[in-house]
This record gives structure tokens, sequence and C-alpha cells, in this order.
């Protein structure tokens, strides 16, 4: 059950990154469209992205390696610290 959570969880993440993507579409194609806004939108999707990114790296690593043992605690809090934004 935990596991369908988290993917729903990751699930959404991923449909508001694609949301973000398609705005963004749909600012380019339109015939006044607003620099800024589609910047914007991007930057947005962007974030949402590296967010994401780090969400997975971070349950990747707790999940991987710190169950093995307590050296790989300090790689992980290294890893971790190096994918900080």
């Amino acid at each position: 059950m935990i596991e369908y959570n988290h993917m729903k969880t990751t699930e959404q993440r991923i449909n508001i990154i694609v949301g973000q993507l398609e705005g963004a579409k749909k600012m380019l194609n339109c015939k006044d469209k607003e620099c800024l806004a589609v910047i914007v939108q991007l930057k947005a999707a962007r974030s949402a992205i590296s967010s994401l990114m780090s969400k997975l790296l971070e349950e990747d690593m707790d999940c991987c390696f710190l169950k093995k043992n307590k050296q790989s605690e300090k790689i992980a809090k290294i890893f971790k610290e190096i994918i900080k934004q």
C-alpha cells in the first residue's frame, strides 16, 4: 500500500510537469504569446523536474544504500549533499 501511494504521488508530480509543458506549448503556438509567461512556465517545469529527480534519488539512496552498512550512510549523506540545489 505504501508503494502505491508513493507511485501515485510520483505520477501526480509527473502529470503536473506534463501540464506545465503543455501550457508552455500552447503559449508558444499562440499568435499573441507573452514571452515572459512562457519563460515562467518553463522555469516551473524545470524546477518540478529537478525536485522530482532529487526526491527519487533520495528515496533510492535510502532503499539501496542505507540498509547495507554504516559506511553507506556516509556515502548517502555525501550524495544527497551533491544533488541539493
